[in-house]
């Protein structure tokens, strides 16, 4: 009787191990799938050289969340080497999804904590207020700029696992670089298409949330304010920033890239910088050269809202 029912139990045994790896595969599937919002409009975010150079791919949520941290953080005045830190800590704390749980009562993009001082419960779910945040503790670590960034972080976060924040210094590297205009055209975001309207005074409230009040005089709206075919937001880069032409063009990358990742969230439709176009509808095609009737019309635009100089500015046409 043993000599037949040894092979029948080991064929068992090899079935059911067979199921359980499958079915540790699926729970696989599933978690990053949630942590990365897999099936929704996704981002891409290039390299600076473009073509050949590394790519990072991540949700709408993840893109908005991301530009979120990196504006407040150069409207603080923080270098792109401090958003790099800033954004590598969101994705090993939260995987840059503003939570409302974590380990004990920790919340939010960097897990902070209310009972240790962070803020209240509400404050720390705002993505501006925990970015700032991070960035005023940051701020206080001597040289950290020069820190390795598992060092910079861990001074910030007090984290049980502090070497787990270098895996993700790649792909906050890339991000930063799009994110702060460095790397020009290198963010480009997928559409839902689900039709909904857009609403030029909501985009215009957001900028200024992310980017202070200094955007705000030069930021023009066009359209009412929930109504169908709403409008456009226009922001002349140079305003912001002085007469530095370089930090100017920088500026504007910023923005654009800014818009096109909170595209999903607020039915942008279109955004142009420079010669160059990304629309909801094309999507697919990522950054483009606008046609000479589109450049043209912006360049119109540009002499009208500044006689004496060619402005660049960035426009954002919202979803009609």
């Amino acid at each position: 009787m043993s000599e037949t029912a040894s092979p029948v139990r080991r064929g068992r045994l090899l079935r059911f191990a067979a199921a359980f790896a499958v079915l540790l595969a699926l729970i696989g599937y599933v978690v990053v799938q949630y942590v990365t919002g897999g099936g929704a409009p996704r981002c891409t975010v290039r390299a600076a050289s473009g073509e050949g150079g590394p790519t990072y791919e991540l949700s709408a949520e993840q893109a908005a969340n991301a530009a979120t941290i990196s504006a407040v953080g150069t409207t603080r005045g923080m270098p792109e080497r401090a958003v790099t830190i800033a954004l590598a800590t969101a994705l090993q704390e939260s995987g840059l999804r503003n939570l409302d749980h974590g380990d004990r009562d920790s919340l939010g993009l960097f897990q902070q904590r209310p009972s240790k001082g962070w803020g209240t419960t509400r404050q720390i779910l705002d993505p501006v207020y925990s970015a700032g945040k991070f960035y005023e503790h940051l701020a206080e670590v001597p040289g950290y700029s020069r820190l390795p960034l598992t060092v910079a972080a861990q001074k910030v976060q007090r984290s049980g696992f502090p070497q787990a924040y270098a895996k993700h210094e790649p792909d906050a590297t890339l991000l930063a670089a799009a994110l702060t205009g460095r790397a020009t055209g290198a963010l480009t975001c997928e559409s839902g298409k689900d039709g909904g309207t857009g609403d030029p005074v909501k985009v215009r409230a957001e900028l200024v949330r992310a980017f202070g009040p200094d955007v705000l005089p030069a930021a023009r709206t066009s359209g009412k304010a929930g109504a169908p075919g709403a409008g456009e937001v226009s922001v002349p880069v140079q305003s912001t920033v002085g007469t530095d032409g370089g930090r100017a063009v920088q500026r504007g990358w910023e923005l654009a890239h800014w818009a096109v990742a909170r595209s999903e969230g607020l039915r942008i439709a279109e955004v142009s910088y420079q010669g160059r176009v990304w629309s909801a509808k094309e999507s697919d095609r990522g950054w483009r050269s606008a046609s000479s009737q589109t450049s043209a019309k912006a360049d119109i635009r540009s002499k009208a809202s500044s006689p004496d100089s060619r402005m660049d500015e960035v426009r954002i046409r919202i979803a009609r």
